[in-house]
């Protein structure tokens, strides 16, 4: 039987929806008050889960102390209080969606979780607004 471990976690970030290859006026129809030349803001929420058998020995799918310091030193550490856009190498060249958040942030936990494991990451941009993604 697999057991689904969560932890919640958050943090700030600026972003600016865009695509520099469009006009303004392109842009501005596509992702509205999103693509503000001077960025916007939010409170992320976020909810790493990873999906596995209980190990006979620990009890444990997965330590979560030891998920705690991974989302801390690989999401938290890397997208809080930081312009997307402009500081997260990954969103260089990425249009920082919750989507394409969620999928980065999904790549920069997976190496880190025991293979036998599932991983699953929600993303929460604003109280009504969230995506899943597990791989």
């Amino acid at each position: 039987m697999k057991v689904k471990v969560s932890r919640r976690a958050h943090f700030n970030a600026a972003h600016r929806l865009y695509r520099p290859d469009w006009s303004f006026e392109k842009n501005d129809e596509v992702f509205g008050k999103c693509n503000n030349p001077n960025f916007h803001g939010h409170n992320y929420e976020l909810i790493v889960s990873v999906f596995g058998e209980v190990d006979q020995e620990t009890g444990f799918v997965i330590d979560v102390k030891i998920l705690k310091d991974l989302i801390k030193s690989e999401v938290e550490n890397a997208f809080d209080h930081k312009n997307l856009n402009v500081e997260v190498r990954e969103f260089k060249e990425l249009n920082p969606t919750a989507e394409n958040i969620a999928i980065v942030i999904w790549n920069k936990l997976r190496p880190h979780i025991d293979a036998k494991n599932d991983l699953e990451v929600t993303l929460y941009e604003t109280a009504r607004n969230f995506v899943t993604f597990s791989g």
